[in-house]
């Protein structure tokens, strides 16, 4: 639900007389970005509070459907006020900006026609898991965020009671997630209304941040007040929800999956595997592309299996590492600290491969354990410069057996550095970069730099035995059968057990992974098909750059030609990378 909000950067009218004191196309555009930046600063306080404003901290986003339906309006007139600014003329830069904004109003535009908050929830989006990650991600340097966040806290019932109203319209509608989907939200939410709550509470917690300049007793007062508030308004929403989801939506649910079941969703499928890919491939081409990186990948396997020295067959090389004790961390804590041992491994390495490394630190932490049976592996959660927070590298430490060792290198590469954190903590970094341009949602650019950072990590030599290469692809085979699966379900009619039989056939994850990956492609339909668009992309502009420039290739500029311009569409990535190859040459 809030990771749309998050990402959403909302646009409104332009101020009267903007264009006649712009009059250049420059300055025209330099007030149409700051126009919308201030807008949607306001409209997206979650956005504008991590980008450094303190006073968003204590606010919400509207998530009505009236809001939405007055965003499409102003949407639509700055895009039109955009269009016409000519492109000619304009810097690199400049015409990057015009290009990346018109792309971020284009996507939120059809978000809206298409009605997408009618999905109030996904499998590993829910509201309580958002509502973690915001008490985790909350600065406490003062008492001021104190109360902000206090206040933040007490919005909590009615952005979840608005929600509520977009999934009732989405059963009006018949766009609701399937049954399967439903049931895993509902045991979650089930869990959550139950448990104690105490100022061990991680939405209580949070308090104990708050620095020597607090005295104790005002530390106690504000740790009873998000108690008092827990206990009095987020346990009964908690309740009311697991009510309406019992009394209302399960009966509404269907047991077929996927969003071409539903009456224009091919058509939003469509539009997903646009947005996400950041391409104009349609889902056919996309599933053709899975089935070949399929078969690729899983020969490539074959060979790494060999060097293993196992003599039996791939099936049952998948078995024992599944099964394998010596593949399992004896503890979470254990999980944590080899996690740990290998990113400080790889930040080790990091000069050699990027002249340019972000200020920003990062840290290993745990999956927060109230959402860790419905999660993924691993995640990362973004940090903030302006107020102080590190980056997150996100471990799941439940359920170790389903957690192989073989696989950590690459979940590590691509969550902690040089994946996520390093990509993303140098884009907030990037002041010539404005911030819609720094926050934009390009999957494609995000997640393929992700899956590309595995790829580097031969490179750098961070797999230590054929084990972990093997791990390594199994990962990129997670990635191809997303294309394969995603588009098989959503577009092409499979059942779910279909699709997971790619992953169980031709990957070592196991049965819980899998599971949950599925879960997530089921009920956030297109996502899981950047990852691989994105990282052919960057393989393919790096190759083109290495046979054009020969022993003039120097890896350092390479990614610093892709990361100091904040994320791109792939298109523009290639022609960036174009413009690169060209000065490079130039060059003495």
């Amino acid at each position: 639900m809030w990771k749309a909000l998050a990402a959403a950067l909302i646009l409104i009218l332009p101020p009267a007389g903007a264009w006649a004191q712009a009059p250049d196309a420059k300055a025209r555009l330099d007030a149409i970005v700051a126009d919308y930046q201030a807008w949607s600063d306001r409209e997206n306080p979650i956005g504008a509070g991590f980008n450094g404003d303190r006073e968003a901290l204590s606010k919400l986003p509207d998530v009505t459907l009236a809001a939405d339906q007055r965003r499409a309006k102003e949407l639509k007139v700055f895009e039109d006020r955009l269009k016409q600014i000519p492109e000619a003329g304009l810097s690199e830069n400049d015409a990057l900006n015009r290009a990346i904004l018109i792309r971020v109003i284009d996507d939120e535009i059809q978000s809206i026609k298409f009605d997408q908050s009618r999905f109030a929830f996904s499998s590993d989006d829910t509201w309580d898991g958002t509502l973690s990650w915001l008490a985790d991600s909350a600065p406490m340097a003062s008492k001021a965020d104190a109360e902000a966040y206090l206040k933040r806290l007490a919005g909590v019932p009615k952005i979840w009671a608005d929600s509520t109203d977009n999934a009732r319209r989405g059963i009006r509608t018949g766009w609701v997630q399937p049954r399967y989907i439903a049931e895993r939200v509902l045991g979650e939410a089930k869990a959550n209304a139950a448990k104690p709550v105490a100022d061990t509470d991680p939405l209580v917690r949070v308090f104990d941040k708050l620095p020597a300049s607090v005295t104790p007793a005002e530390k106690a007062a504000f740790k009873a007040r998000g108690l008092a508030l827990v206990k009095d308004q987020i346990v009964p929403a908690r309740r009311t929800f697991v009510t309406f989801l019992e009394k209302e939506y399960l009966p509404a649910t269907k047991a077929e999956i996927g969003v071409g079941r539903l009456k224009g969703g091919k058509e939003y499928y469509a539009w997903l595997a646009r947005r996400y890919t950041t391409t104009n491939m349609t889902p056919e081409e996309i599933h053709a592309l899975g089935v070949s990186e399929v078969a690729r990948i899983r020969a490539e396997m074959d060979t790494v299996m060999a060097e293993t020295g196992f003599k039996g067959t791939f099936p049952e090389f998948l078995a024992f590492l599944r099964s394998d004790k010596r593949f399992v961390a004896e503890s979470r804590q254990d999980l944590l600290e080899k996690a740990s041992e290998i990113a400080k491994r790889i930040d080790d390495r990091l000069p050699a491969f990027f002249a340019t490394l972000p200020r920003l630190p990062y840290g290993v932490r745990e999956v927060p354990r109230e959402i860790e049976d419905n999660y993924t592996t691993g995640r990362y959660f973004p940090g903030s410069p302006q107020l102080g927070v590190a980056g997150g590298y996100m471990v799941n430490t439940g359920k170790l057996d389903q957690r192989g060792l073989y696989e950590l290198p690459a979940l590590t590469l691509h969550e902690a550095v040089p994946g996520h954190h390093l990509q993303i903590a140098l884009s907030q970094e990037l002041p010539e970069v404005p911030a819609f341009r720094r926050d934009a949602d390009m999957t494609a650019y995000v997640e393929g730099w992700g899956l590309y950072s595995e790829r580097l990590g031969i490179e750098m030599g961070i797999y230590r035995d054929p084990y972990e290469q093997f791990g390594r692809l199994s990962y990129e085979m997670w990635r191809a059968c997303r294309l394969v699966a995603d588009t098989g379900m959503h577009y092409l009619g499979w059942d779910l057990e279909k699709a997971r039989a790619c992953f169980t056939d031709n990957s070592a994850l196991s049965a819980h992974n899998i599971d949950a990956e599925l879960a997530r492609y089921v009920s956030w339909p297109g996502q899981a098909l950047a990852y691989k668009i994105g990282e052919r992309t960057l393989v393919k502009v790096r190759a083109k750059a290495e046979k054009e420039l020969g022993d003039r290739f120097d890896v350092r500029r390479f990614h610093d030609a892709v990361l100091l311009a904040g994320p791109l569409p792939m298109d523009l990535l290639e022609q960036r990378i174009d413009r690169w190859i060209v000065s490079e040459k130039a060059r003495k």
